[in-house]
């Protein structure tokens, strides 16, 4: 079969890319700018475009499927030669869809946590040696690719993102799954450029649950209200599972999960990061794995990347960046490492970087978000707001919505380094979170610096 990939050079997509040419099929792909890790990995199979730019000469009766990626237009030049010729054309999640028919699929939605959730269940899946097709939006340990393609595996394990399909398919992915098994962890209001309204938000989550197969299974965060309205509304025939948080101690830094046979160490920590291995534990129960084995495997999970990830240690001072950077998730982080280190000075530090957390109307959201550092800090870049088309913002603005008057912010990048290689890191836990990287911040330099 021969696929051409419009925007190969996308996370998902040259993930998707190298999962088909791993299972034997012909793997064309095309992109206007390609960006490392994605560049070394296509070329060291040999998909990398020989240059970049869009070529419709390329596009052929003899392409079998168009898989059509978000970074690409709806006026692109190869999706309307492929229109012109007639050629099947599909969005990221249809096609995933379409190589998961036949098997069980198994879809983890929600604002927050699902990638850490679907990377539980993988390592799981992985520690007791089950095969298993799957999609997560992390790389994650143990595994060469975030897409995995087999025609023998029974389960397809999917990460369910509510954003846009691509650019002329403007449902949600997570719509297009149709699950035997799904889990929903949590709803709170993101992606306002797609999703203008908390109701219209909300409404997707709702679409979701309908999709489930008949005699399907929702395993559902009990803790969050707007699931459980969710869930508990939807007339869809389906089995409707509650988890909760399990019953957890924190110890001189080390979380001890209680389980029947005793305190089990683990390597994770935050009670948002307990309630995902409930859901996990549960899902992996649904595909096969006892309670018993849940827990011997779980034990060596260390998060997903950018999840929580430790970038450095000293004696009395550590450190960690987190991809959060929706009000829910920066509450949940912060107060995690909190939590876990109440001997130490908490400096949180978040940058605000999407479309969502630099718009005035939904700041915010962010009240509170942050009350749990010691020292709060927030970043952003004046270009950003430029580039997305946003107004300007002020200090003031973001101090008044996340309601905290010693709020340090910074916009210039070598301000809030000078900043953050200025501390004395002694007796302190340094939290990182950004979709970004600051303005350019080597997170080496920020390791060195603790020691």
């Amino acid at each position: 079969m021969n696929v051409h990939f419009i925007a190969i050079g996308g996370a998902a997509m040259h993930n998707l890319a190298l999962a088909l040419h791993n299972k034997g099929y012909q793997v064309t792909g095309s992109d206007d700018i390609i960006f490392n890790p994605s560049k070394a990995r296509l070329e060291a199979k040999g998909l990398l475009p020989k240059a970049y730019g869009w070529f419709p000469e390329t596009i052929t009766k003899n392409i079998d499927a168009v898989i059509l990626g978000m970074h690409a237009k709806a006026d692109n030049p190869e999706l309307l030669k492929a229109q012109e010729l007639g050629l099947k054309i599909y969005s990221y999640p249809e096609f995933l869809y379409e190589q998961s028919k036949s098997k069980t699929r198994v879809v983890i939605g929600g604002s927050h946590g699902k990638t850490t959730i679907t990377a539980m269940i993988l390592h799981v899946m992985h520690y007791h040696e089950r095969d298993v097709d799957f999609m997560v939006g992390a790389q994650l340990d143990g595994f060469d690719v975030m897409v995995k393609l087999t025609d023998d595996a029974d389960f397809m394990v999917l990460e369910g993102d509510e954003y846009l399909s691509s650019p002329i398919d403007r449902r949600p992915k997570f719509h297009l799954y149709k699950p035997n098994i799904a889990l929903l962890s949590g709803i709170a209001w993101d992606h306002i450029n797609v999703f203008p309204t908390y109701d219209n938000y909300v409404e997707q989550f709702k679409i979701f649950v309908d999709a489930i197969v008949n005699g399907g299974s929702i395993t559902y965060n009990a803790e969050d209200p707007e699931v459980v309205r969710v869930v508990e509304a939807s007339e869809n025939p389906i089995r409707k599972l509650p988890y909760y948080t399990p019953n957890y101690t924190v110890e001189a830094g080390e979380t001890l999960l209680e389980t029947p046979e005793g305190p089990l160490p683990i390597e994770i920590f935050g009670k948002h990061n307990l309630n995902n291995l409930a859901g996990a534990k549960w899902i992996c129960q649904h595909m096969g794995i006892d309670e018993t084995d849940f827990y011997e495997a779980i034990a060596s999970f260390n998060g997903a990347s950018k999840r929580l990830e430790k970038i450095g240690e000293a004696a009395s001072s550590i450190a960690f960046k987190d991809f959060a950077h929706s009000p829910s998730k920066v509450l949940a982080t912060t107060q995690a490492v909190k939590n876990q280190y109440e001997d130490k000075t908490l400096v949180a530090c978040l940058e605000l970087h999407t479309y969502s957390s630099l718009n005035a109307n939904f700041l915010q959201e962010y009240e509170g978000a942050l009350n749990a550092a010691d020292i709060a800090v927030v970043f952003y870049a004046p270009e950003a707001l430029e580039i997305k088309g946003l107004n300007a913002l002020t200090a003031e603005q973001i101090a008044q919505a996340f309601k905290r008057e010693d709020l340090i912010v910074y916009t210039n990048p070598e301000a809030f380094k000078t900043f953050l290689f200025s501390q004395n890191f002694k007796d302190k836990a340094l939290l990182l979170m950004s979709s970004g990287n600051y303005g350019g911040l080597n997170f080496d330099d920020v390791a060195a610096q603790l020691v």
